[in-house]
C-alpha cells in the first residue's frame, strides 16, 4: 500500500481486521491506551492517526505493517487528531469508563481495595503513569522480586500499592538506559507488567488486555526468551477470557516451539506455556488437543524432575501439571476423571500461598460440578485459609453465592459468605 493510498480506506482495514478477530471496539481501545469512541472514530476515518498510532493498531490487530504505514498522518484540524492528544484528564476518563463498565466492580474493590498508596487505582495508573526518576536496575530488580512475592504470597492489596511507582520508575529507566542496561531493564519492566496482568486478571478487570500488551512489547524489547514466554502466557490469559481460545493455544504453543526444551530455564517456560495452552484448548472444549499438550506438559516434567524454580508466578512442576489437570477436566466437564488426582495432590507441600490457592480453588470446581456441597466448602475454606483475598475473587464469590442457593444445606456456609461478602450481611 502506497504513501498516495486513498486514506478512506484506513478504517476499513481497522475495522476489518477487528471483525476478524471478534474483538469489541472497547478490547482494541485497551489494548492501544484509547477509549472504544476513539477506536470508533478511526474506524470511520473521522479521526486522522499518526504513523506510531497505526502501527500499533497494526501489532494488536495482526496486520502487517506495511499495509497500514503509507497512510498520510494528522495534517488539517478539519478531523480529530490523535497527536497531540485529548486533555489527560478527559482522555483518561474516557477510557476508565468503556474498559471498566464491563469489569465487575464490586468484586475486584473487594479483592484489592479501591486504591493505591498515593490514591490511585492500579487502572488509573496503567492510563496514566505517576510522575518518576529513572532507578538504577539493582533497585528495580529488587522491587520487582518484592512484588512478585507479593503475588505468590496473595498479599493483593500491598501489591496493588506497589505497581504504579515501580510500573512508573521502570518505563522511566527504560527511556533513558543504552545498550545492555536497556535490554534490562526492558526485561524487568516486562515483569512489572506480568505482574499487572496477573492482578487485572483476577479482578476480572479489562485492564489486563493492556498490561499483557505492554508486558509482551517490552519483553521482545529485551530479547531475552524467558520474559517473551512468560508475557505470552499472560497475554494468551487474557485472549482466553474474551473468548479467543483457539487463538491463545495458537499464540502459546508457537512461543512454546520456539523454546530450546535442553536449557533448564527456557524449558520450564515452554512447560508453562503448554500447561496454559492445554487449559485455554479445554476452555474451548477442544478435548484432544487439551489433553495432548497436557500430556506433552507432563512428560516434560517428568523427564526433567528438577525443574528449577525462579519463573515470575507459576513454576513447571509435577504439582502445577496435577493442578492444571484438575482444572481442565472441570472446563471440559468432565470433573470425575479430576476425582483421582485430587486425592494423590498433596496441596500442603505446593510452595506458595498463590498456587495453594489455587489448587483448593480448583478442587472446589470440581466437587462443586460433581454436587457435592460439603466437600466444596471444604476446599472453600482452605482457600480462606491459605489467601483471605483470594475467596474475595469474583469468581470465588459466585461459586460460593451458587453454593449457598444450591439444593443442599451446608452448615456454617452462610457465615462464610457474609464474612467474604458473597452476599449481603
Amino acid at each position: 500500500m502506497g504513501p498516495n493510498t486513498d486514506t478512506s480506506d484506513l478504517g476499513a482495514v481497522f475495522r476489518s481486521a477487528r471483525s476478524a478477530l471478534r474483538l469489541t471496539q472497547r478490547q482494541v481501545g485497551a489494548l492501544v491506551g484509547y477509549s472504544a469512541s476513539a477506536i470508533s472514530r478511526i474506524e470511520s476515518n473521522r479521526m486522522r492517526v499518526d504513523l506510531d498510532t497505526r502501527l500499533r493498531l497494526a501489532r494488536a490487530l495482526s496486520i502487517a505493517p506495511e499495509r497500514v504505514s503509507g497512510f498520510p498522518g494528522p495534517r488539517t484540524p478539519v478531523i480529530d487528531t490523535v497527536v497531540p492528544p485529548p486533555s489527560p484528564d478527559e482522555e483518561d476518563a474516557m477510557r476508565r469508563r468503556n474498559l471498566l463498565a464491563g469489569a465487575l466492580a464490586a468484586g475486584a474493590s473487594a479483592l484489592v481495595g479501591t486504591g493505591t498508596a498515593s490514591g490511585a487505582s492500579l487502572e488509573d495508573a496503567l492510563f496514566r503513569l505517576p510522575d518518576a526518576e529513572p532507578a538504577p536496575l539493582r533497585t528495580l530488580a529488587t522491587r520487582t522480586a518484592a512484588a512478585r512475592q507479593a503475588f505468590t504470597d496473595a498479599r493483593y492489596g500491598e501489591l496493588t500499592a506497589e505497581l504504579p511507582g515501580l510500573l512508573a520508575h521502570a518505563e522511566a529507566t527504560r527511556e533513558t538506559a543504552v545498550g545492555q542496561a536497556r535490554r534490562q531493564a526492558h526485561a524487568i519492566l516486562a515483569r512489572a507488567y506480568v505482574l499487572a496482568a496477573e492482578l487485572a486478571a483476577k479482578q476480572h478487570s479489562d485492564t489486563a488486555w493492556v498490561a499483557a500488551d505492554r508486558a509482551l512489547s517490552a519483553a521482545r524489547a529485551s530479547g531475552m526468551s524467558v520474559p517473551v514466554g512468560e508475557a505470552s502466557r499472560v497475554l494468551a490469559i487474557t485472549m482466553r477470557r474474551s473468548g479467543r481460545s483457539a487463538a491463545a493455544v495458537r499464540l502459546l504453543t508457537q512461543e512454546a516451539a520456539a523454546l530450546d526444551p535442553t536449557e533448564a530455564r527456557t524449558a520450564a517456560v515452554r512447560t508453562t506455556l503448554l500447561l496454559t495452552a492445554a487449559y485455554s484448548a479445554a476452555s474451548g472444549r477442544d478435548r484432544t488437543t487439551a489433553l495432548t499438550l497436557l500430556d506433552e506438559a507432563d512428560e516434560d516434567v517428568r523427564r526433567r524432575p528438577a525443574a528449577p524454580g525462579g519463573l515470575f508466578t507459576v513454576d513447571a512442576t509435577q504439582a502445577q501439571v496435577d493442578i492444571y489437570r484438575i482444572s481442565v477436566h472441570n472446563a471440559l466437564g468432565t470433573p470425575d476423571e479430576g476425582v483421582a488426582v485430587a486425592r494423590g495432590l498433596d496441596i500442603g507441600r505446593i510452595p506458595t500461598t498463590e498456587r495453594r490457592a489455587r489448587a483448593w480453588t480448583d478442587t472446589a470446581r470440581m466437587w462443586h460440578a460433581l454436587g457435592d456441597g460439603t466437600r466444596t466448602f471444604a476446599a472453600l475454606r482452605h482457600v480462606e485459609r491459605e489467601a483471605a483475598q483470594e475467596v474475595r475473587r469474583p469468581a470465588l464469590r459466585a461459586l460460593t453465592t451458587s453454593l449457598l442457593y444450591g439444593p443442599a444445606t451446608v452448615s456454617g456456609l452462610r457465615e462464610f459468605a457474609v464474612r467474604t461478602g458473597a452476599v449481603p450481611a
